[in-house]
């Protein structure tokens, strides 16, 4: 009878066991998938934030001198990642091949003004910084006007703040829950033994000495969950880099070394801190409540 018990414990400590890893293995590697996607989703962000295009025009009286000295001034700017020169010619030819007709046939003349396309780099694509980009600008006498997209511009800047923060909020809940399962998990195993931690108590062993074979068990759970993790994530990252190589999600390996890496000590502070709790229950019993 003794023996029938003693075997249905230990297939519940090696059920509790494989809860703990698979636990641990699920949470890691979707947090490992949350911290690829925020990394690549900022480099996503960037790339559209580069695409939209602040136009400056320049009065007719502008000659050839001005328009090539902004050129320059270009060239050593800051938050300028690429321009355009566009001339009125261009310009009528672009709303020529849009619309279908040569609109200049109607009028006469070219309304059209010579133009820069500028694309700002994505850490001055926010609201303040294209403020300030534009006053700079309008201070030469030669602009007419300055043109770009500023609710586009509000629109990205404000969904990736909101993004980020519920993928932050998604992150925590996804660690407090894996922190809750391990406990229980980690609780059968410590349960079973607690009578053992009740007599090392009573001979004078140190809470920190009892809780340690525990908490070394549980890291090595810990480290298995978590190896798991990086080779899952890592056949995601090798599945998506050659399905949809235009993310360019293996170009920065030192990131992806890094977030892997930090996967893996999530794995063992998790496991540890589960442990921690589970026992510090246990060793705060009193004799009578062992029973």
């Amino acid at each position: 009878m003794a023996s029938n018990f003693d075997k249905f414990q230990k297939r519940r400590l090696i059920s509790s066991y494989f809860s703990v890893v698979l636990s641990v293995f699920l949470v890691l590697f979707l947090l490992g998938i949350l911290g690829f996607f925020i990394i690549n989703s900022k480099k996503l962000a960037d790339d559209f934030k580069e695409e939209i295009a602040m136009t400056v025009f320049f009065k007719n009286e502008a000659n050839d001198t001005i328009l090539k000295a902004f050129g320059k001034e270009l060239k050593t700017a800051s938050f300028a990642k690429s321009f355009v020169y566009v001339t009125k010619e261009q310009a009528a030819k672009q709303h020529t091949d849009i619309i279908g007709e040569d609109f200049m046939t109607f009028l006469g003349e070219n309304p059209l003004q010579n133009s820069y396309d500028i694309h700002l780099k994505a850490d001055y694509v926010v609201r303040d910084s294209i403020v300030k980009i534009e006053s700079r600008l309008r201070k030469n006498a030669m602009i007419s006007d300055i043109v770009y997209d500023k609710q586009l511009v509000n629109l990205v800047n404000d969904n990736i703040k909101k993004v980020s923060m519920w993928i932050l909020i998604i992150s925590g809940f996804l660690t407090v829950i894996a922190v809750l399962l391990i406990n229980s998990s980690l609780r059968l195993s410590i349960y079973s033994n607690r009578f053992i931690i009740k007599t090392m108590q009573m001979v004078g062993a140190t809470k920190a000495f009892i809780r340690k074979p525990f908490v070394m068990r549980s890291i090595k759970l810990g480290m298995i969950g978590a190896g798991l993790a990086i080779i899952a994530l890592i056949g995601v990252l090798i599945y998506i880099e050659t399905n949809f190589p235009g993310l360019g999600i293996l170009e920065n390996k030192l990131i992806v070394a890094l977030v892997l890496l930090l996967v893996f000590g999530a794995g063992v502070l998790i496991t540890w801190i589960g442990t921690y709790f589970a026992t510090q229950r246990f060793l705060n019993l009193r004799t009578d409540d062992l029973y």
